[in-house]
């Protein structure tokens, strides 16, 4: 067993920076929260009352379904869900506390772990340092502390351990629990909300775990108040040290006995529940000046920092994020570099070359919904993290839309590298890497798509059948399986125009058919009448004429293409700014 070895007073002076000068009390009145549908409406708490004192843990018992997790998230002012009904009177030091405040000066881990599978779990501690502790504390400090968690929570032995990925494993359920915790103590949060911390522990590890919050909790100056919603194990139950555990000597284990005597399945009318509920709401009126700024970050641009360098590492690490793009794309290439294999300069292989510019840029942005899952990912510790106040949608879209910009010309080069000269395109550098501009421009606006359309339906299903909807819109509207000039007008006037795949298709014809001449073939029949038909030979500005593009208008096209990702962009983060789940 990995927590044997564990002593967590062995230096109590390492836990100074949990030290809470500020929170006395917390504690709810009234809490009601009901839940209402078309035919009935239904109460999941009904006048709830209670507190939780400084130096104590506090655990809230009741039988599966009770609402526990429920009354967690009414104290830690979370959000409800879209028809639940809220009211409650919470108050920390006698005085009623905005949301902010208490985000502030709280944290909150949730039932369901939110750890990024591709980062060690020493790293997974560091980047929650640099994310939460403000910039006056040095590099050694943060250092120090996580090497007292990884101690403390019996995780010593896989700090470089990765957390695990569906394609990596790494550390155990039970592992990632107290992972999960120790990220959430490295913040220093005065009150520490924790929904079922035990989850996935055997009795043992449940125990060490209890164990140490109540180390930190019992003495007075490191006295920040923890509520948690545990299993019902005696030794967990004396290791709260609120009752006298033997005053329930004829049951087995106490806490059982208080899920019996509470359950809501049951009679609450019997002596012994009326005497616990009675003892849970006696209170406090005493009102105290709290400071409520307790969580100090690191500040913007050390934010976008340090979540750069998380998503980097997970970038090259998850190969779900870039390496199987990369695999996807290469074999895209390939495929059509062989299909459109070295087509000759002549009239025959006008259409073909039409043809595959329009593959190589519509099927490349249209298989950005790859990154619909990773995004996902992303998202979801980003939700956890806002919630606990470490930092807001700007730094999380700034970093994830920096993150991709060399991942994505990279897929660029590589691509073009195989499909553009197999395919025969003009063998010209400066044509060759005005190619490879379109390209990172066509990935990178796709890829903005896949984060609008992420962040407005965060389920892997919608998001991913709307993001392929709108990549087939763009491909019927783009102007080359109907030209602009017969498109309905409909189409042409309200999607056209803002259809980036139109304006990468224009910027791909005229750097292949503004400068180049083919052959007519025998008989000197030329399918386009240009300025070179007495030479058999077709000037392939026909061909632009024929689709109604002219040569000259590529940085207006560029310009264009810039808006529209930056209008993605700016709406991407809109709504993640707004949306809280």
């Amino acid at each position: 067993m990995e927590l044997s070895n564990l002593d967590v007073e062995q230096d109590s002076l390492g836990d100074s920076h949990l030290t809470n000068s500020t929170v006395r009390r917390l504690a709810w009145h009234g809490v009601c929260v009901r839940v209402s549908s078309s035919t009935q409406t239904k109460r999941i708490l009904s006048n709830i009352d209670g507190y939780a004192e400084d130096g104590q843990l506090t655990a809230p018992m009741g039988p599966s379904g009770s609402g526990k997790t429920t009354l967690l998230n009414v104290l830690a002012h979370r959000k409800p869900a879209s028809r639940l009904e809220v009211s409650a009177h919470v108050t920390v030091n006698g005085s009623a506390v905005s949301r902010q405040s208490l985000q502030n000066m709280s944290s909150y881990v949730e039932q369901e772990d939110a750890l990024i599978g591709s980062l060690t779990v020493r790293e997974t501690l560091s980047f929650a340092a640099r994310l939460s502790l403000p910039s006056t504390v040095s590099s050694n400090e943060r250092r120090r502390r996580v090497d007292q968690l990884l101690h403390a929570f019996g995780l010593q032995n896989q700090a470089h351990t990765i957390v695990g990925t569906p394609i990596r494993k790494g550390i155990s359920d039970g592992q990632k629990r107290r992972l999960s915790i120790a990220s959430q103590l490295i913040t220093a949060p005065k009150i520490l909300f924790l929904d079922e911390p035990t989850s996935g522990l055997d009795s043992t590890a449940s125990y060490e775990v209890i164990k140490y919050l109540k180390s930190i909790a019992r003495e007075q100056k490191y006295s920040p108040t923890f509520i948690g919603n545990v299993r019902p194990i005696r030794q967990l139950f004396t290791a709260f040290g609120r009752g006298d555990s033997n005053a329930f000597v004829i049951y087995n284990n106490p806490a059982e006995f208080l899920l019996d005597l509470t359950s809501s399945d049951f009679s609450l009318d019997s002596p012994e529940a009326q005497a616990i509920t009675k003892a849970g709401s006696e209170t406090s009126t005493q009102k105290e000046i709290i400071v409520t700024r307790t969580k100090h970050g690191s500040g913007f641009f050390n934010i976008t920092l340090a979540l750069l360098h998380r998503s980097f590492i997970k970038s090259y690490r998850d190969v779900v994020a870039y390496g199987i793009r990369f695999a996807m794309y290469i074999g895209l290439a390939i495929m059509m570099g062989t299909v459109w294999l070295r087509l000759p300069t002549t009239q025959c292989s006008i259409g073909p070359f039409a043809n595959a510019i329009f593959f190589g840029s519509a099927f490349m942005s249209f298989m950005a919904v790859a990154y619909v899952p990773a995004f996902l990912g992303d998202r979801a510790t980003f939700i956890k993290e806002r919630a606990n106040g470490l930092y807001g949608a700007a730094p999380f879209m700034i970093a994830n839309f920096l993150i991709g910009l060399p991942y994505l010309f990279l897929i660029s080069i590589i691509f073009s590298l195989i499909a553009y000269f197999l395919t025969n395109f003009r063998p010209t550098a400066s044509a060759f890497f005005i190619w490879v501009m379109w390209l990172f421009l066509d990935l990178l606006a796709g890829e903005s798509l896949v984060v609008l359309m992420s962040s407005i339906f965060p389920n892997f299903v919608i998001s991913l059948a709307l993001t392929a909807f709108a990549n087939g819109l763009w491909m019927s509207v783009g102007g080359f399986l109907v030209s602009p000039e017969i498109l309905n007008p409909f189409w042409r006037y309200v999607f056209h125009y803002i259809d980036y795949q139109a304006y990468v298709f224009r910027g791909m014809m005229v750097n292949e058919f503004g400068y180049r001449t083919y052959d007519c073939g025998e008989g000197c029949h030329c399918m386009y009448q240009t300025e070179l038909a007495s030479q058999c030979k077709i000037d392939s500005q026909g061909v632009l004429e024929q689709y109604g593009y002219r040569d000259g208008n590529t940085g207006k096209w560029v310009g264009i293409l810039l808006a529209i990702l930056f209008v993605y962009r700016v709406l991407g983060w809109a709504v993640t700014h707004v949306r809280k789940t």
